[in-house]
């Protein structure tokens, strides 16, 4: 039997989350009600992110996220940007979208730049999960011109692994803007990051 993730908020376990996100605000508006009363999920997250997208995120058990995805692409149409599913999410994506991490060593530091936030969360998670790190912060297209990045920390081998899976997973949707590892970074550099 295969161990499944479940990703716990507030009351309620998740063993899949999935994202749209759309160019329109009203659309998005429009398209989260339609998700939400096509399936049984949760509202994780509805809201507008900068240049003016907006991003809706669900969750619940896999055939449930699949169905709200489904018609939110479906109903999204020529103003869906991008979209994810992701049956077993790691569970230190949520609380890296959520603010930064704490993290006492200082470490080496990965970064991966993408042109959308779906496809920065599905980056985080193929991360975490193909090497020993920590995910130190994800921030959402604020005052970024709608793009996202993820910044990790762990020894120098387990942070170029995980950022070059990371990048290869948003290269393959043709949203990786660029990524980066940091060896050994200077104590204001860390300082910055953890600020």
């Amino acid at each position: 039997m295969v161990s499944q993730s479940r990703i716990i908020t507030g009351v309620k376990t998740y063993n899949a989350i999935g994202m749209v996100e759309l160019s329109s605000i009203a659309k998005g508006m429009q398209v989260t009600d339609f998700m939400l009363k096509s399936a049984n999920v949760g509202l994780l997250m509805a809201k507008i992110v900068c240049p003016g997208k907006y991003v809706v995120m669900v969750g619940g058990d896999v055939a449930a996220v699949t169905q709200a995805i489904n018609t939110g692409e479906q109903q999204g149409g020529t103003l869906l940007v991008d979209s994810f599913l992701l049956a077993n999410v790691h569970p230190d994506v949520l609380p890296a979208i959520s603010g930064v991490t704490d993290m006492p060593d200082k470490q080496a530091v990965g970064v991966v730049e993408t042109f959308s936030v779906a496809a920065c969360i599905e980056a985080a998670d193929c991360a975490v999960k193909t090497a020993s790190v920590t995910l130190i912060r994800l921030h959402m297209a604020y005052g970024i011109g709608g793009k996202c990045y993820v910044v990790m920390s762990g020894d120098v081998a387990d942070v170029t692994t995980a950022t070059q899976a990371a990048s290869e997973s948003a290269g393959e949707k043709g949203a990786l803007v660029y990524s980066m590892v940091v060896p050994n970074p200077h104590p204001e550099f860390w300082q910055q990051l953890m600020s």
